[in-house]
């Protein structure tokens, strides 16, 4: 495993098929997203072929510079198993993407219990955008475990 990787995971008492539902369906991400920056899905519907893109609006005034509805990234997948494995990467709105994937890869550990994998692997980024920043990757650990907390709690019956 690549040092630009980071991993977290957890067992979630819900079907792969159930996962994958909200995992692949952009408002879904809103619900669960562990950034701490409030996100909005306009117009998207989930996904369903490798290929699909969906846009989604991100305020970064927490950041301190651009508010919601006007930073927009638009996610392209790049995975797309069904009840098995979802990854996509992200890019602006007018740009292509810039290298860098978050994912999903589900494995069902017994009926009704799924073993969630999340992940975002910076080794392709833009090499250089990598350039300019010190170190990557800088996805916390803790926001990747925050969207899994969110995750089982969307999942739970």
């Amino acid at each position: 495993m690549s040092s630009e990787r980071v991993t977290v995971r957890r067992r979630i008492a819900a079907s792969p098929s159930r996962l994958f539902a909200l995992v692949t369906d952009p408002h879904a991400h809103v619900a669960i997203d562990g950034s701490g920056m409030l996100m909005a899905a306009p117009d998207a519907v989930p996904v369903t072929a490798v290929g699909d893109s969906f846009v989604m609006n991100m305020d970064r005034e927490p950041l301190g510079d651009i508010p919601i509805g006007k930073y927009q990234v638009r996610n392209t997948v790049t995975t797309l198993e069904a009840d098995r494995a979802f990854a996509w990467t992200i890019g602006a709105v007018d740009a292509p993407p810039l290298g860098h994937v978050y994912g999903y890869v589900l494995t069902e550990v017994e009926p009704g219990v799924t073993e969630v994998e999340h992940y975002c692997d910076w080794t392709d980024f833009d090499p250089t955008l990598k350039a300019r920043v010190a170190s990557w990757p800088v996805v916390p650990v803790h926001m990747l475990e925050r969207t899994l907390e969110k995750l089982d709690a969307l999942a739970a019956p």
